[in-house]
C-alpha cells in the first residue's frame, strides 16, 4: 500500500469517526448499522444496548426527582461523565471497526493502520489473532477489555470526574441502593439485565461486560433484542421501552436526548497505551460459561420508585 492510500483511509477512518461520535443517538446508531452488516464483531450489539443505556441515564437526570436531589453542578457532572465515557470509547473503538471493514472489502489485514489511533497493542495483536481465526468470542472479550481499560485512566482514576462524582453521596447513594443498570429492552417482555455496582472498578465493569455478553447469548434473549433495536428508534428516552409495559401514567417520563442536550464539544487527548504497562488477567478472556438469569426489570423499577419516593418526602 503506497503512503498516499494509507493516508486517504487514514483521512476516511478520521472522518468517519467524527461524524457518527457527535452524540449519544449517532453513537448507538452507528454500532446498531455496523452489528447489521458484521454480525461477526459481537461487541457492536453490547455496544448497541450499553449505548441506548447511556442515553436512559443521561434523559433520567432531567427528571424532577433528581433535581430534587442533585444540585444543578452534580447533574451537569454526572451527564459529563456519562457523556464522556461513551465518547472516549466510540473514539478508540469506532477505527478499530472501521479497520477491519475495510480489510475485509481489500481481503488483507490493515490492523497496522491503528497505531496511527492511538490503539493499544493488546487490541492490535487481538485483531490480527482474530483475523487468522476467526475467534468471535475472544475479539468480543478483548473488547470488553480493552475498553473498560481505555476509560480508567481519564476518567475514573485521574480526573475532575473521581473527586466530583464517584467521591460524591449522590454516587454512594445510587452506588448502595444498586440503582443503576444495564437493561437489555425487549418490546413484550420484562427486560434482562445486569445491575452495575462499584462502577470505579475495573474488574467489576469488565464482569458486567461479560455478563450482558452471557445474556445476549441466549437465543431467545438475542432475538428479543434484535426485534426490538430494529423495531425502535432510539431516542435516549425510556420512554422506548415504557411504552410497551402498563406502567402508571403519572410516572414522569423523559423527553428524548436530543430535546434536552445540546452537542458536547471533546477534545481528544492523547491516550496512553494501557497495555504497556500493565497485563491482562487470564480471568477476563476466560470463556463465558452458560449462567441462568431473571428479568431485572421489575426489580429496577422498584428501585426508581423507591428512589422517587424518596425525593418526594425530603425535598
Amino acid at each position: 500500500m503506497s503512503k498516499l492510500q494509507q493516508s486517504f483511509l487514514i483521512h476516511y477512518i478520521t472522518n468517519s469517526t467524527s461524524s457518527h461520535n457527535i452524540d449519544n443517538i449517532s453513537r448507538t446508531k452507528a454500532y446498531q448499522a455496523y452489528y447489521e452488516k458484521h454480525p461477526e464483531i459481537v461487541w457492536t450489539l453490547i455496544a448497541t444496548v450499553v449505548s441506548r443505556n447511556a442515553g436512559y441515564n443521561m434523559t433520567d437526570l432531567t427528571l424532577s426527582t433528581y433535581k430534587k436531589m442533585l444540585g444543578r453542578e452534580e447533574i451537569e457532572y454526572l451527564f459529563q461523565t456519562y457523556e464522556r465515557a461513551n465518547w472516549t470509547i466510540f473514539s478508540d473503538a469506532y477505527p478499530q471497526l472501521l479497520v477491519y471493514e475495510l480489510s475485509k472489502e481489500l481481503q488483507k489485514p490493515l490492523f497496522h493502520l491503528l497505531v496511527q489511533f492511538q490503539v493499544s497493542r493488546f487490541m492490535i495483536k487481538e485483531w490480527n489473532y482474530f483475523w487468522k481465526t476467526n475467534n468471535k468470542e475472544r475479539l468480543m472479550l478483548a473488547l470488553i477489555i480493552n475498553e473498560q481499560n481505555v476509560i480508567e485512566h481519564p476518567l475514573i482514576t485521574k480526573s475532575k470526574y473521581e473527586k466530583e462524582v464517584f467521591h460524591s453521596l449522590p454516587y454512594h447513594i445510587i452506588n448502595l441502593l444498586w440503582m443503576n443498570a444495564v437493561l437489555i429492552p425487549a418490546i413484550h417482555q420484562p427486560s434482562y439485565g445486569v445491575f452495575i455496582h462499584h462502577f470505579t472498578s475495573l474488574n467489576r465493569r469488565i464482569k458486567t461486560g461479560r455478563q450482558i455478553a452471557t445474556i445476549l447469548s441466549d437465543p431467545k434473549i438475542y432475538n428479543r433484542t434484535i426485534d426490538f433495536i430494529r423495531t425502535v428508534e432510539p431516542t435516549g428516552s425510556r420512554f422506548e421501552y415504557e411504552r410497551f409495559r402498563k406502567i402508571n401514567s403519572k410516572n414522569e417520563i423523559s423527553l428524548p436526548y436530543r430535546q434536552l442536550y445540546p452537542i458536547v464539544q471533546h477534545q481528544d487527548n492523547i491516550r496512553r497505551d494501557w497495555s504497556k504497562k500493565k497485563g491482562v488477567h487470564k480471568k477476563w478472556l476466560n470463556r463465558l460459561t452458560v449462567s441462568q438469569y431473571s428479568p431485572i426489570e421489575n426489580q429496577f423499577n422498584f428501585k426508581r420508585k423507591l428512589l422517587y419516593l424518596y425525593g418526594r418526602l425530603h425535598f
